[in-house]
């Protein structure tokens, strides 16, 4: 299997708006290739919009524990964890990446939703 050549065809679907087609081509590529974060970062965007979230906690915790400073990483596992209703594990992730990049908008609009479904 040409591993570059299905990261390529995974990202074409997921751009076409196919996010579970993506996931299934990028799923044996990070059996192949478990350290790489492009593909894992891609495979967790795919489980993201395909409502598949249990699956993109997993992926997301995955590049959050190998690299703590990965703010978007942060930013999609808090989303993930609000839409799967637990705001008050959403608003750790969503707090450390807007304090990483404060000028995200997009960001700092989510850290108040949660805040405010929290209560602060």
């Amino acid at each position: 299997m040409d591993l570059l050549a299905e990261y390529r065809r995974a990202t074409m679907f997921f751009e076409a708006g196919d996010p579970t087609g993506a996931a299934r081509l990028l799923e044996p590529i990070i059996e192949a290739e478990p350290d790489n974060s492009s593909v894992r970062q891609l495979l967790a965007r795919a489980y993201f919009q395909s409502a598949q979230l249990n699956r993109a906690e997993e992926q997301l915790r995955e590049l959050v524990d190998r690299d703590p400073s990965d703010h978007y990483a942060h930013h999609v596992l808090g989303r993930t964890l609000e839409r799967m209703n637990r705001p008050v594990d959403a608003l750790r992730h969503l707090r450390i990446a807007a304090a990483m990049y404060s000028t995200n908008n997009d960001y700092a609009t989510a850290l108040r939703r949660v805040e405010g479904k929290v209560g602060r």
